[in-house]
């Protein structure tokens, strides 16, 4: 694992184009497992696990090109619907071409998933959805085996928590049954889902109410082909505005889409950050500490999850005292023990993180133990005094591209070294 070395002091200053949303983009790879003709999706991410869905697909027997952040994928005639351990426990979206895969092929194999660790979250939801679309379920020593048992008319699924995976799968799943109206209840409201909905109904599809809490899916027998362009990633805009507030400094956000960012815009501008809205541009400037806040972090459109970690770094030297409520994965905050390494002041209880702000933090030795952990990290780096150095760093790869030039065009001090 490498290490990002980080030298504390310089104010974010320029402009940065955002890249295409990884969140979106791997639902939506996954996905074209269900044509049967070449499909083109523009404005995907250049990163590891963006590679590691592309290898999945290529393991099956889809035909991949990926170029200057263009896919065009063929899917193969004669797919296999076996998926190897290697890549799938890399991480945890891998587990979304299980249902596609049992679709085209009667029944698949896939190894229950991996991918950084932010507290226990369980595939249950996806096992019970599929089973509710016609489709037996087994697990034996580690392998799901899901085999469609059943053409059903009508189906509904409901999920006792609005999950964004699950409603994806089975969103996807749904599309192809032939016959079958399926209605998802509580259903997940992320704007990645819509751009999923987008692009399988672009393909053919009968999607209705994607981005509300119902989905209603007429399936259909066959899907066509079709061009795509992944939206922009609000988790990435989301932390180069947190970055560029808690560096006081002041950067152009470039190829964003603000209506999807109004929790994380509402959130900095509370803290005393002056955002300025033009267009697909996002203009984030800050000149003095951070005002304290009182944030609950809830499933979209509420502030994002994957988005605390940074929030508490970026909070960690307000002047006085915060209040952030996690909701989602309440064991989510393994990476307040590294913060307070860098002299923050923060207490845990109970999915409940109390963060008294200090003036200054110093830089030190760190460890990222998950992907946003990592972002949160550099961000303390850059507020801090000295130099910091970010191990196990590569994690971070997994959902920023080109971190290390973007930081550096925006005057940043940062340096990766391999391990």
């Amino acid at each position: 694992m490498g290490k990002l070395i980080v030298h504390g002091g310089a104010r974010l200053n320029g402009s940065v184009k955002i890249s295409g949303a990884k969140n979106a983009a791997l639902p939506i790879l996954a996905a074209t497992i269900l044509l049967d003709e070449l499909v083109v999706i523009h404005n995907v991410p250049d990163l590891l696990d963006v590679r590691t869905m592309l290898e999945i697909l290529q393991s099956v027997g889809c035909d991949v090109r990926f170029e200057k952040n263009t896919v065009y994928l063929r899917p193969s005639t004669n797919l296999k619907g076996e998926v190897p351990y290697e890549p799938v426990r890399k991480m945890r979206a891998s587990f979304n071409v299980l249902g596609p895969l049992a679709v085209k092929c009667s029944e698949a194999s896939v190894s229950l998933p991996g991918g950084c660790s932010i507290g226990v979250r369980p595939v249950d939801f996806h096992l019970e959805g599929l089973q509710k679309l016609g489709f037996s379920i087994e697990i034996e020593h580690g392998v799901v085996r899901a085999k469609r048992e059943k053409k059903l008319k009508e189906c509904y699924v409901y999920f006792p928590f609005p999950s964004v995976g699950a409603t994806e799968h089975i969103m996807t799943t749904a599309t192809l049954l032939g016959g079958t109206r399926t209605i998802i209840e509580n259903a997940a409201m992320e704007p990645e889902i819509v751009d999923l909905a987008n692009f399988l109904v672009s393909c053919g599809a009968k999607i209705l109410g994607a981005g509300s809490r119902r989905i209603e899916i007429e399936g259909v027998d066959r899907l066509k082909a079709c061009e795509h362009s992944i939206i922009p990633d609000r988790i990435e805009a989301g932390t180069y505005a947190i970055a560029t507030a808690a560096t006081r400094g002041k950067v152009l956000l470039e190829g964003v889409r603000s209506d999807h960012m109004m929790a994380a815009i509402e959130a900095l501008n509370q803290s005393g950050a002056r955002i300025k809205f033009d267009g697909e541009n996002l203009l984030v400037q800050m000149n003095e500490r951070p005002k304290p806040l009182k944030l609950q972090v809830s499933p979209y459109p509420g502030f994002p999850t994957d988005l605390q970690p940074q929030m508490i770094a970026y909070l960690s030297v307000a002047d006085g005292t915060s209040v952030i409520v996690e909701t989602v994965f309440k064991s989510r905050f393994q990476h307040v023990d590294e913060l307070r390494r860098l002299g923050c002041k923060i207490e845990l209880t109970d999915g409940t993180a109390i963060v008294y702000g200090v003036e200054k933090l110093q830089g030190t030795i760190v460890k990222a133990t998950d992907l946003r952990a990592a972002a949160a990290l550099v961000i303390a780096g850059l507020m801090a005094e000295g130099t910091t150095i970010v191990e196990d760093v590569d994690q971070i790869f997994r959902g920023y591209e080109d971190l290390t030039r973007k930081l550096t065009e925006l005057s940043a001090v940062v340096e990766y070294e391999n391990g």
